[in-house]
């Protein structure tokens, strides 16, 4: 799949002494595909988190389109929409979205129970991807119970539970030291080799050798980087 924003832009109106427009993305067009790993790079406020929100189905763009496989995410219904992220996408929010009454695993599996799927072979993969993730033996731990870097690996594994298309991951290690960093790369490149298109948005430098496409984004427009 081909995941395409073709001329997105985003405003917002805020009241500063009146009201104006502000434009947090402006006039992006951008492909993602699968078996890639595109890098977004900029400073805080620049516009890459709304830039993903849109791509990913969570923010209507006020212009231009996106498109996945020439399918119009914004021309979907709200229930359309939502079923297409939860089977062809996968977030890796910003933050701890763990779901504190369930285990590990029910977490990691929470894509697929939540519209009544999940079979024998969806849970041999969870254990594989925990176990590829080293967390395997935290399978029946609660999320209170788990490090910061072991509760983002769990929110990875929840992404790609599901075998999405396309793995979005918002500054995955923001809050990470250097050994969970090198495990969040070295996995979100190990997902575009099983063929998912990888979005990371990030500050971090440390992506900069994971990526096959580098970008940069200020003031809510991209360049590329050679």
């Amino acid at each position: 799949m081909i995941l395409k924003a073709k001329n997105v832009s985003r405003e917002f109106i805020r009241v500063t002494k009146g009201t104006n427009r502000f434009t947090a993305v402006d006039d992006v067009t951008l492909t993602l595909e699968g078996g890639e790993v595109t890098v977004l790079m900029g400073r805080s406020g620049s516009g890459k988190t709304t830039l993903l929100n849109m791509l990913s189905g969570l923010l209507e763009p006020t212009s231009g389109e996106v498109l996945l496989d020439d399918k119009s995410l914004y021309g979907l219904s709200d229930k359309e929409l939502s079923r297409l992220r939860n089977k062809h996408f996968g977030i890796i929010p910003q933050g701890q979205t763990a779901i504190h009454s369930l285990s590990v695993f029910e977490n990691i599996m929470l894509p697929l129970t939540l519209y009544g799927e999940g079979t024998q072979k969806d849970e041999e993969y969870a254990k594989e991807l925990m176990e590829r993730l080293d967390i395997l033996h935290l399978s029946s731990s609660k999320p209170a119970e788990l490090s910061g870097g072991e509760l983002r690996r769990m929110a990875i594994a929840r992404a790609a539970i599901a075998k999405p298309a396309v793995i979005f991951a918002d500054e995955p290690t923001g809050d990470l030291d250097d050994e969970n960093t090198i495990a969040v790369f070295d996995f979100l490149k190990f997902l575009a080799g099983e063929g998912a298109a990888v979005l990371i948005v990030t500050h971090e430098n440390d992506a900069k050798p994971y990526a096959d496409k580098l970008l940069t984004m200020s003031s809510g427009r991209i360049s590329i980087n050679n």
